[in-house]
Order: structure tokens, then C-alpha cells, then sequence
């Protein structure tokens, strides 16, 4: 299977964002891919409240998502949008954060939201807090493709080994984990995560990423770290798309899930135990 990354810098206009991924996701179906992956906020990427409420959607009517589901019928492939800011109904007014599996047809295929938020403080001068703007999801989600499965994940989930463990038991031959990494966390922590997770499950993990400086309209600036990583399920890194936006295509041999998990059956000997006290 061929898979193809787009590594973007979005900014907080919708409207530009969307030119942008459609030019790529021509790129990509063009170059063969089967598999096109967006990352994590593809539509907006902004660090201020009062800009997402200004242009964000609802997803019945969110421009970006209907465009991309015609653009994956256009060109009968299925696309894996990292996934986009869309406005609830929540009384809090919180913003979801939804990865969507679209099939060659153009039909939602599944849709994830994010559940870990991203609440640190990286240091003195660098703190987020995901859950002020953003309401968790509560469900773990499988995307089935034929003849293959995708655990969707989101970002922070990336620190969360039990839910890959949970995805891969359910299913999953393909972890998806887009991303719109801190420099920061990404330099010490990005990699070493992916192929953890890859170790842990004997799956492949594709996680599609944000990358430099992101356009704004207002004072909040954003950086983040890049580096869109393919990883086999032996844990080996098969790409790495550098610090760029940039289109990279990976070839996936979906063999080698069954031949890690032959050498290595961790995912059948778990054991209970007691404590800690």
C-alpha cells in the first residue's frame, strides 16, 4: 500500500488552509498514493479563542470537510484527515478536535475525537491548555479499510500507550497519530514515542504533522516541530519529512505487522496482577 503525508504549516484562515491541502492532496493522489494523511488541525490552527469562534464550523456545514470529501471521490482515494476544528453544541461552547477516515466514495468511513488534551507547561514562558478550548472525546475508534485497519489517534494521545494497546488487540494493523507537536517536546520526545508505540503494537505508525511558523491574523503566534515519521512495526523510522511543508510518499508492506507479532507476541501475553499497594 502507498501511503502519502502532507506536512503543512496551516494558519488561522480556513479558506487559505483548504487551497493549500486540496493542492497537496492533488499532489499526492497524483504520485499513487492510496493512503492520503493530513495532520492534526488541517483547517485552523490558532492559539486564539475569539479567531476559532470567528471562523470555525459546525461539521453538518464545515466547507473544508465537504470539500475534501469531494476532492477523496474525485479522485477514489481514501483520505485520512488528520483532523479538523469544528464548533459543538456544547454549553461550554468548547471546539472539537476530529480526525475523519474518508473512503473513495466520499462517505465518513469514521470519525475520532482527540481524548488526552494537551494541558502542560513545557516551561516558564510555554503553556497550553487543550482542554479550555476543546471538549475530550470519550471513545476509541478503528477505521477499516479493506484489508487493512487504522487505530486513529490524535497528537498528546501519543503519550497514552494503553489506548495504542487497545487499538492494536481491537484490530489495528496502522496506527495514525497526526500532529501539531511543540518544538520543544518534539526535539526530545517525537520519535522516540512513534516507535515505542510502533514496538508495543507491531503495527505501522503514520503521523502526519504541522511544521514551522503558522500564518496569523493576530498576536498568538505558533512554531511547531515537523518532522511527519513513517514507522514499520519493528520500530524502525522509514521516513522523516524534515521541518518543511512538503508532500512525502511511504510504501507499506502490510506483511510485516503479522511477521513483528510472530517474532515478538507481546500483545498476547498480558498477565493480571496485584497491587501496587
Amino acid at each position: 500500500m502507498r501511503a502519502a503525508f502532507l506536512q503543512m504549516s496551516s494558519g488561522d484562515d480556513p479558506v487559505a488552509n483548504l487551497a493549500m491541502t486540496q493542492a497537496m492532496v492533488a499532489q499526492a493522489a497524483a504520485g499513487g498514493a492510496d493512503l492520503i494523511l493530513t495532520p492534526e488541525v488541517t483547517n485552523c490552527l490558532s492559539g486564539s479563542r475569539a479567531r476559532q469562534e470567528a471562523v470555525l464550523h459546525h461539521q453538518a456545514d464545515d466547507p473544508t470537510l465537504a470539500a475534501l470529501r469531494q476532492q477523496a471521490k474525485d479522485t477514489g482515494k481514501w483520505l485520512l484527515i488528520g483532523s479538523l476544528a469544528l464548533k459543538t453544541h456544547d454549553a461550554d461552547g468548547r471546539f472539537a478536535n476530529r480526525s475523519f477516515l474518508i473512503g473513495p466514495d466520499g462517505a465518513i468511513a469514521a470519525q475520532y475525537d482527540k481524548i488526552h488534551m494537551f494541558d502542560v507547561d513545557v516551561s516558564a514562558t510555554e503553556t497550553y491548555r487543550e482542554s479550555a478550548g476543546y471538549r475530550p472525546g470519550t471513545r476509541a475508534v478503528l477505521g477499516r479499510m479493506p484489508q487493512v485497519t487504522l487505530g486513529m489517534t490524535i497528537c498528546y494521545d501519543i503519550r497514552f500507550p494503553h489506548l495504542h494497546r487497545a487499538l492494536a488487540k481491537a484490530g489495528a494493523d496502522i496506527l495514525t497519530v497526526p500532529a501539531a507537536f511543540s518544538p520543544v517536546t518534539g526535539k526530545a520526545h517525537w520519535e522516540v514515542l512513534l516507535r515505542a508505540r510502533a514496538i508495543e503494537t507491531g503495527c505501522f505508525v503514520l503521523a502526519p504533522a504541522q511544521c514551522g511558523s503558522h500564518p496569523t491574523s493576530t498576536d498568538k503566534t505558533r512554531q511547531t516541530y515537523g518532522h511527519s515519521m513513517a514507522i514499520n512495526p519493528w520500530g524502525e523510522v522509514l521516513v522523516d519529512a524534515g521541518t518543511e511543508p512538503c508532500v512525502t510518499f511511504i510504501d507499506l508492506d502490510l506483511s510485516e505487522v503479522a511477521q513483528a507479532r510472530g517474532r515478538i507476541a507481546a500483545l498476547r501475553h498480558d498477565r493480571e496482577f496485584d497491587g501496587p499497594a
